[in-house]
């Protein structure tokens, strides 16, 4: 009997990542739940378990490479990589935007992308069959005023995932870039404005549906389940109501 499939999803302790997890583990994988957060990673293990899927949590700051590394001794083989840690800090100009802002989101969105790829790598190539998906953003695309510092990090994902395709082609590796718009999740906005809540709600405010967590992890689940030879290079998903970053429709 063929082994159960392995999916790592980083930044599984809420939003867009616990609804990957919970996609992937419905679409037979055995789910690797990895987020700074111990408890929350270990009480959706607990519910995916009860569901009786396969599921292991494990606690990673995707930031600290010692710990990656040691994290990827445990795989010799691994079937999918959904890199989704990653989050924006203010939305400030550029002019008076805090570079400590601009370091962190850098160092968790691009560098602890590179870290966990790099680390899993060895055992998605080893797989005979791996798949690497990066959770970019359309900020990773184009612009938009107040986000200087989150579109530089995504522009960089964007790059680290376009990059990385040109330099496996030839392995047995694909590498998929899913980019959401505008996606309601019960901490993303609020995180960005620390916490913020009324600001926080400002961002959607108007918008008829808004993309969920779940609208994304199904995507991601259509992207990595086609066939292996079939590469979802990059795919945008954006509610109906937004056609760009800067253009929303609102019923206000």
């Amino acid at each position: 009997m063929a082994a159960t499939p392995i999916a790592v999803v980083t930044g599984a302790s809420s939003g867009i990542g616990a609804a990957t997890a919970r996609t992937l583990a419905a679409e037979g994988f055995r789910v690797v739940l990895t987020a700074r957060r111990k408890d929350r990673i270990e009480a959706l293990a607990a519910e995916l378990t009860d569901a009786g899927h396969q599921a292991t949590a494990y606690a990673l700051d995707v930031t600290d490479r010692a710990a990656v590394d040691e994290f990827a001794t445990a795989f010799r083989s691994l079937a999918v990589l959904v890199n989704n840690a990653g989050g924006a800090l203010g939305a400030d100009p550029v002019a008076t935007g805090d570079p400590a802002d601009w370091r962190q989101m850098y160092e968790t969105n691009v560098i602890g992308t590179l870290n966990v790829t790099q680390a899993l790598l060895p055992a998605l190539t080893a797989s005979g069959d791996g798949t690497i998906v990066i959770l970019s953003s359309t900020a990773g695309l184009s612009t938009y005023e107040g986000g200087g510092g989150y579109v530089a990090a995504k522009h960089g994902e964007h790059v680290l995932a376009e990059t990385l395709r040109l330099e496996i082609v030839g392995t047995p590796v694909r590498v998929i870039e899913v980019a959401p718009g505008m996606v309601r999740t019960e901490e993303f906005a609020t995180t960005r404005f620390r916490g913020d809540t009324e600001k926080a709600a400002k961002v959607y405010a108007g918008v008829d549906a808004p993309l969920t967590a779940e609208d994304v992890a199904d995507t991601i689940g259509w992207a990595v389940t086609r066939p292996s030879h079939v590469n979802i290079d990059l795919l945008v998903v954006r509610p109906r109501a937004q056609a760009s970053n800067t253009k929303v429709h609102r019923t206000l």
